[in-house]
């Protein structure tokens, strides 16, 4: 397993970590076991926060119905002892059961054990048959991290302004977005985090899957862009770690050096739509 790493932790900051890995097809326990060795080389490396790809322990299937579980299930409760066990907090994401059916959800797991937030992801993607099999969430997940104020969205989501419009409404500077974002749309990918991130003067941490499963051949190429949508860190295609440290004070400067975000019409925008 590779890393890559980027300049010096900020005082006021954190340091985050992608975990880019090939899922183990539908295998909870390898992939649980793949996650566990990632997990202890990021606290090896002393990160704050360590986030898997999309349905990293299953990888993703738009139409699958296995390994759907709840929040006391294997993958939660292996990422509540993995957090506590090497001091990090852990994003992954999973099948969730829900009383109103399925959902694919991203959770937030402190290095205490406890869960800061929990996520299901809002746009789910139709052309592959996911909004037929999972339930769409209808809530923003905002949690702290450190001195920062973070969110949460899933993949698809990245092609949706508004969410990140109403993240950076809700002062969040930081938005980590668990993938599986395939090699066809790679220009996509990058366009859209870099977008995001510029748009909203936030950091935006995508964390992509890699290798080839039965549904596609995904792209890996996870990457941290700050505020200004430079891209502060990038993986190649291969499994790897790859680290950015997120300072709020640059969120901050340039957030009051360009307050571009008290220009919106939220009104406006409202009428407009359909």
């Amino acid at each position: 397993m590779s890393q890559t790493r980027t300049g010096q932790r900020p005082d006021t900051g954190i340091r985050v970590c992608c975990a880019q890995m090939c899922s183990a097809w539908e295998d909870v326990k390898r992939s649980l076991a793949k996650a566990e060795v990632f997990i202890r080389h990021a606290a090896a490396s002393g990160v704050d926060i360590i986030c898997f790809p999309e349905q990293f322990a299953t990888g993703w299937d738009p139409k699958s119905r296995e390994n759907v579980e709840g929040m006391d299930g294997r993958i939660v409760s292996a990422l509540t002892h993995a957090a506590q066990d090497a001091g990090i907090d852990i994003i992954g994401s999973f099948r969730q059961r829900t009383a109103l059916g399925p959902r694919n959800t991203a959770v937030v797991i402190a290095k205490d054990g406890s869960v800061l937030s929990s996520y299901a992801k809002i746009h789910l993607f139709s052309p592959a048959g996911e909004d037929a099999t999972f339930t769409s969430g209808t809530d923003l997940g905002i949690f702290r991290l450190g001195t920062m104020k973070c969110g949460l969205a899933i993949c698809y989501d990245l092609r949706f302004p508004e969410l990140f419009s109403a993240y950076a409404a809700q002062g969040v500077q930081a938005v980590f977005v668990p993938a599986a974002w395939p090699k066809s749309r790679i220009r996509h990918w990058e366009l859209f985090i870099s977008a995001r991130a510029a748009e909203n003067q936030m950091y935006v941490i995508g964390v992509n899957m890699t290798g080839t499963t039965p549904v596609d051949t995904y792209c890996g190429a996870s990457m941290t862009a700050d505020p200004n949508g430079t891209i502060i860190s990038r993986a190649g295609e291969a499994e790897q770690l790859v680290f950015a440290d997120l300072d709020p004070a640059v969120v901050d400067a340039a957030r009051s050096t360009f307050p571009v975000l008290q220009d919106r019409r939220n009104a406006l925008y409202h009428g407009l739509l359909p």
